[in-house]
Formats: structure tokens, C-alpha cells, sequence
């Protein structure tokens, strides 16, 4: 490996380079430890922070952690260096499925076991509230026992992402598989495009071919808004009038996850397959995330959005990563490995007060302030205020993360306004105020 040890953190052995993209390498690994075998993909955080893709990766990074299930490639932790971030992940044997299509269609019972399985990752990511947005048959891998992993999630999202109508709006993915709406820039359904998604994957693993193919891309794109494609009269017809049904270029019309699984051509052959149980979350390290000498395997954690059993809202995650927790470290302090400067205030301190009572004591700190306190549709609450320096309003963000059920991380920060009076404010009235649910020391950024 170029400009690289053989060995990894004193753990990971690497091996021959399974691929590569613009900013990321994957190589196969062993764990010497346990002599698990893995794939380790290498990001260049210069050329990521270049770029702008820093919010991406730790996207990516989030997702991953909230999705885990039997056929989607398991991330195990992230680590990083000066000038690498690295994430060890499940290692798939039999590589990408797309190499088996490009050889030709597969046998019915084949094709439809690969789409069973990816229509049941797909599924669990959409319970998780969380959308692949570029699935293709280059994104999904093989274990050894042929088994089908969903990979890739670096143009994933959480819901919380969406804009105020509830859709989402980045125009993203791979062409030939992307859904109409998301062409047309008007918004659209982050589920409804996996789904079309999805039944383009159908229609290439039981014909060998894409539905949708012209070398003028925008003629594509028409293709597409239209669903102008033919079907092979050796399909059966209840395959292919369940394509119609998927590829249906009206979302609003097209068929949903429920019914795609209740389709009587889906379930044949399914067995244990839907038998799937949700994985728990990682026990937490016994050592306390903020003591000297905290190592990078933390990456382990595990940061579940809160609940709050009265307002029944959840609090976004998207923004939170195992980074986050790391950068608590003072002896691991990576802070610097997305902050390129200090436009944003922030303060960040951990709790073993119940949430109500962290809510509670925060609505009671913004009511002697003086401050109007509100809380968006993700469960953030949000205190805003007129500047007293300035004309202009003074907002402050208060985000509550369940690390265990007895252990909460709150982060407060500016998200607008005079960065001197938010300063002011945070020393002289919130901090002093806190104290009493503070199980932990500050940290500023």
C-alpha cells in the first residue's frame, strides 16, 4: 500500500485493494486478534475536506451505525489519523452482484431471493427513518453463502433532512436508476425513490438489461418521466405487472414497501428470510467516555436519538456521530477533523439527570431569560431572543442524545445571531444555571 503501514492501529493487516473511487480506497484486512476477515475503506480527509464532503462523511458514518441488519454491510468502527479516516467494515467474499448481472440475466428463483433480500435491508433503512438514495447492483455485495449486502450509504439520508414540505430536494444518484421525481428537482419521497430504485435492480437481474437506457442523457431522463421501457414477454406476468407497479413514474400512485413484501410473487420461496430481528445497540465501554485515555476503538458507541414520552418527537441525529464522542476525549481530541474554523458556538456536557428534567431546567433557564422557547418537528428545542448589541435575533439550539438510559449528552449552540452575546449569555447565565445537571465538565468549541 502506498504511503501506508501494513498494519492498521496495531489491529488490522491489510491486504490487496478491492477498489477505489476520488476519494476513498477499500482494501481487505485481517484482524489480528481474531483473524476475522474485513475490508477497510480509506478516506483522504484532504481531498474530503477539499471538496466539502466533511458533513457527508459523518452522514455516512451516522447511518451506518442506525442501520444494522442481516444484508447490509456492517460498519464496526471508524478510526482515523493526521490524514486518513478509516472505516472497518464487514468484509462481502463473493463481491458485487453486479459482476454476476453483467454476465447475463439470473434464474427467477435467483433474481427474486437477491431482490427479496434487498427489498428487506431497504425496508429496515425506511423504518429507520433513513433513505440509500443510490442503490444499483454495484452497491450491493455478496457474502460467502450468497447472501446480499447492501453497501455504499455515502448519499444517504435521515429523515430530519427533509426541508419544510417534507420531501427531500438534493437531485442525487446513479442516472439509470434514479426515480422521476427526483429528476424533476421538485421534491419527492425518500422511500418511493428507493423503492423505484429498487425495481430498476428487478428489472436488470431478471433481464440482464436496464429498462431505461439512451447515450443522450436527457433523452434518459424523458425515458424515465415516462416510463417508456419493454418489457421482455418471457417475464411472467405476475413479475411483470409487478414492475408496472413499481415503476410507476407517479409516486404518489406507485406501490409501497407494505405491498411490494405482501405480493404474492415476492413471498413465494421466502421462508426465513422475513424472519429478520432488529440487532440491539452495543453495550456501552464500561469506562466512562470522558476519562484520560480513551482509545479510538469508541467508535464502537452507539447514539440512539431521545424519545420524549410527552411530545412523542425525536430528535435528530443526522448532525451526531461516534466523531462527536471521540472529540470529548482531551487525550483523542479529533475536534479538528471537521472544524476548519469557529463560525459556530457550542457547548457540549453530559447528564445523569432523566431528559424531562434536562428539558425542564433548559425551559427554566430560557423563561428567566426572557427568551421565547419552541421545539421543530425533529424534537430540537430552540430558544430565541431579540440581541441587546444588536439588531437582530439571538438563536440557540438544544439537542438531548440517550447514551444509556441514565446517561444523556446535551449540546447547546448558537445557530444565529451575535456570537459575542451568545458568549456572554452561556458564561454568565447559562453555565452557572446548569451546574445542577451537569455530571460532567463543559466542553466549548
Amino acid at each position: 500500500m502506498e504511503n501506508m503501514e501494513n498494519v492498521l492501529m496495531q489491529k488490522y493487516e491489510f491486504g490487496k485493494m478491492l477498489g477505489q473511487g476520488n476519494f476513498a480506497k477499500v482494501y481487505h484486512a485481517r484482524n489480528l486478534e481474531s483473524g476475522q476477515n474485513i475490508s477497510v475503506k480509506v478516506i483522504d480527509k484532504e481531498k474530503v475536506l477539499k471538496v466539502g464532503l466533511i458533513d457527508q462523511t459523518k452522514r455516512e458514518i451516522s447511518v451506518m451505525r442506525m442501520v444494522r441488519h442481516p444484508n447490509i454491510i456492517q460498519l464496526y468502527e471508524v478510526m482515523a489519523t493526521k490524514n486518513k479516516i478509516y472505516f472497518a467494515m464487514e468484509y462481502a467474499k463473493g463481491g458485487e452482484l453486479f459482476d454476476r448481472v453483467v454476465k447475463g440475466r439470473l434464474k427467477e428463483d435467483i433474481a427474486r431471493k437477491y431482490f427479496q433480500q434487498l427489498i428487506l435491508a431497504v425496508d429496515f433503512c425506511h423504518s429507520r427513518c433513513v433513505y440509500h438514495r443510490d442503490l444499483k447492483p454495484e452497491n450491493l455485495l455478496l457474502d460467502e453463502y450468497g447472501n446480499l449486502k447492501v453497501t455504499d450509504f455515502g448519499l444517504s439520508v435521515h429523515q430530519s433532512c427533509t426541508h419544510l414540505d417534507g420531501l427531500l430536494h438534493t437531485t442525487c444518484g446513479t442516472p439509470a436508476y434514479v426515480a422521476p421525481e427526483v429528476i424533476s428537482r421538485r421534491g419527492y419521497d425518500g422511500a418511493k425513490s428507493d423503492i423505484w430504485s429498487c425495481g430498476v435492480v428487478l428489472f436488470v437481474l431478471l433481464t440482464g438489461q436496464l429498462p431505461f437506457k439512451d447515450s443522450n442523457i436527457m433523452q434518459l431522463y424523458k425515458k424515465i418521466s415516462r416510463a417508456e421501457y419493454k418489457c421482455p414477454s418471457s417475464l411472467p406476468p405476475d413479475v411483470r405487472k409487478l414492475l408496472k407497479r413499481i415503476l410507476d413514474p407517479n409516486p404518489i400512485t406507485r406501490i409501497s414497501m407494505k405491498k411490494v413484501m405482501e405480493n404474492s410473487w415476492f413471498k413465494e420461496g421466502l421462508g426465513t428470510h422475513s424472519d429478520h430481528t432488529d440487532v440491539t445497540m452495543e453495550k456501552i465501554m464500561e469506562n466512562s467516555l470522558f476519562k484520560e485515555g480513551l482509545d479510538l476503538h469508541s467508535g464502537h458507541v452507539d447514539v440512539t436519538p431521545y424519545i420524549d414520552p410527552k411530545k412523542h418527537e425525536l430528535t435528530k441525529v443526522s448532525s451526531f456521530n461516534a466523531f462527536d464522542i471521540i472529540s470529548l476525549s482531551t487525550r483523542f481530541d479529533l475536534s479538528g477533523l471537521f472544524v476548519e474554523n469557529d463560525e459556530k458556538d457550542e457547548v457540549k456536557f453530559t447528564s445523569l439527570k432523566p431528559a424531562l428534567d434536562i428539558i425542564s431546567k433548559m425551559e427554566e433557564i430560557a423563561s428567566s431569560l426572557k427568551m421565547e422557547v419552541g421545539m421543530n418537528k425533529g424534537g430540537l428545542l430552540k430558544f430565541k431572543k431579540a440581541s441587546e448589541s444588536r439588531n437582530s435575533l439571538l438563536l440557540i439550539d438544544v439537542e438531548i442524545f440517550e447514551i444509556t438510559s441514565c446517561f444523556h449528552l446535551v449540546e447547546v449552540k448558537k445557530s444565529g445571531g451575535d456570537a459575542f452575546d451568545y458568549r456572554e449569555m452561556m458564561k454568565n447565565d447559562i453555565k452557572p444555571a446548569l451546574q445542577g445537571i451537569v455530571s460532567c465538565g463543559m466542553r466549548s468549541k
